[in-house]
Formats: C-alpha cells, structure tokens, sequence
C-alpha cells in the first residue's frame, strides 16, 4: 500500500501494509464477509462493514478487535451507497481498501424462476459491485487504493440451475478487468477473486442440488474440499496485502486458468447425463434462494416499497 501523505511506502507501511488503513466489505453480515471484516481488522484495519442485516452487522462489528462501525445499505440503491460512502469518509476515514463481496445465489431451472427473483441476483451480484466501486472510488483515488471484485469459479463454468448466479459472477468478473484498465492510471489497483467450494450458508444442502451435487461428485477429489470462509478470508488478506491482480481460493486454481476454454464442454457433459438420467420429479422442487443471507435480502427486497 502507499502511504498518502507522501506517495511513497515507510518502514511502518513496509512491515504492516494495512494497518491503520480503512477497509469496506460488502455482505459482511455473515460468510465470507464476516470473516474477511475479522481477519482485516485483525490485520490492523478500520473496518465499515455493509450489508443488509442491521442486528447482525452489529453483533459483527462489536465482535472487531479493532474500530469498525456498520451500515445498513443495500448495495443495489446508490443513493443508500453514496451516504455510506460519506460516513465511512467522515467516521474512519478515506477507504484504501473496497471489497464487493455482497451476493446471493438462486437454484432452480431458468423457466421456473420468477423474473423478479433471476433479476434481483443480477443486480445485487454485478449491478451492486458497480455501485459499490462508484460510491468509494472518490476515495480509492485519493488513497490509491485497492478494488476487490470477489467472483467465482461459476465464472469458469456456468452450471444448468444457476443461470442467475453463473451470469452474474462472469459479469462481474468482465467488470473488474474492464475497471483495471481505467483505474490503473490513476493509481488503483483491481483485484478479482475467485472462490471455489466455500463452506458458507449459501453452500448448506449442496448434495440436495442435483447438478450442483454432480459436479462435485465428478470433480478430483482435491477440487471437492470445502473451505472455511476463516481460511478464505486469509487468502484473500493476503491477496490484498500484496495488492494481487487474481487471488484464488484455494491458490491451487490458478494452475486452471490456461485450461478455461475446456471448462464449459466438460460442465455441459456431466450435467446432460445427470438431467437425462434423473427422473424429472427430481428436478422440479421449488426455486430457491441459498442461504439465510439470500432469504434476508429477497424478503427486504420484497417487503419494501417500489414504484408500479
């Protein structure tokens, strides 16, 4: 990290890289947010924590060894951003560090999903990581700071029964590319992680998920491992603290990134067997949304008020 008062890293900075710096992770109620807000502030950081679950941000920050505050945002309302973006500023300081880490997952076939439903991942999953980059970027400019766009190696392989999701995390992986090359210039630098098999609530039940299922099943057994969202969050620390381009999770999946153009036949293979021989009441539970931070936001979403 650069040290902003003069451009230039001191032994202090060269030793700590991020202590007394401003961290924002979105989605840090619970999973990987939660526990990326820990390690980082374990790191030395202020840490704004944002998500939608006003009680259990708070249960979070008070949990901080170091200064933190909360705010309740969603990450789809840019006006709800731009005032967390100022209280951040006002309250710790200027963010150096910004993690769009926010997301929810839907399962179930693309015909059965409500169009509200499909799009509101859309939206939280890649039109929230432009908004959270717009509403901190003032900052991230006059810190030169760091960007990390947390994706997923759905964005290597779309899978049947996650449309919304696979669509989503590619998007949001162009995104950051594309904002690497305008951001670099200035200074900031744009990081993309990619997460594998991670044990969050989004991930509860995956064994019930048909092609989910099956493409653990068929995976080397390496690549099957759930990771705690606690080592997750150390790899990507580290990634920050050296300002990486890629951060993988687990580091081993960069070697896979050279084999990316076979990932799309391989996925579409096993997942044709698997539909074609699974009977098709097996196919046709209820749409759902993953995990206890996706159910939080959908009923927020649902229960607010919008124009008709």
């Amino acid at each position: 990290m650069r040290d902003t008062s003069g451009g230039r890293l001191t032994h202090h900075a060269r030793g700590a890289p991020l202590r007394g710096r401003v961290a924002v992770v979105t989605g840090a109620a619970r999973g990987i947010g939660e526990a990326l807000a820990h390690s980082l502030s374990d790191a030395g950081m202020h840490v704004a924590l944002i998500g939608r679950e006003r009680e259990t941000l708070q249960v979070v920050a008070d949990s901080l060894p170091g200064r933190s505050i909360c705010v309740e945002a969603d990450v789809t309302d840019r006006t709800a951003l731009a005032d967390a973006a100022r209280r951040v500023e006002a309250e710790l300081g200027p963010a150096s560090v910004v993690v769009a880490n926010a997301g929810i997952a839907v399962s179930g076939p693309f015909d059965r999903t409500a169009a509200d439903l499909w799009q509101r991942v859309i939206d939280v999953n890649l039109t929230g990581s432009a908004n959270t980059v717009r509403a901190f970027l003032p900052q991230l400019t006059a810190a030169r700071g760091y960007f990390l766009q947390i994706a997923s190696t759905a964005a290597f392989g779309a899978a049947p029964m996650m449309s919304a999701y696979c669509a989503s995390k590619a998007g949001a992986e162009s995104f950051a590319l594309a904002l690497r090359g305008e951001l670099e210039p200035d200074g900031v630098q744009v990081g993309v992680a990619y997460l594998h098999w991670t044990g969050t609530d989004m991930l509860t039940g995956i064994d019930d998920h048909p092609v989910l299922e099956a493409l653990r099943r068929n995976q080397p057994r390496p690549a099957r491992r759930v990771h705690s969202p606690d080592q997750v969050a150390r790899w990507l620390t580290r990634g920050i603290v050296h300002r990486a381009p890629h951060i993988y999770s687990p580091p081993w999946l960069r070697w896979c990134q050279p084999l990316r153009p076979l990932f799309p036949a391989l996925v579409a293979r096993i997942t044709r067997r698997e539909l074609r021989d699974r009977p098709s009441d097996k196919l046709s539970s209820p749409v759902e949304v993953l995990g206890a931070g996706g159910r939080a936001d959908w009923n927020s979403y649902r229960a607010a008020p919008r124009a008709r």
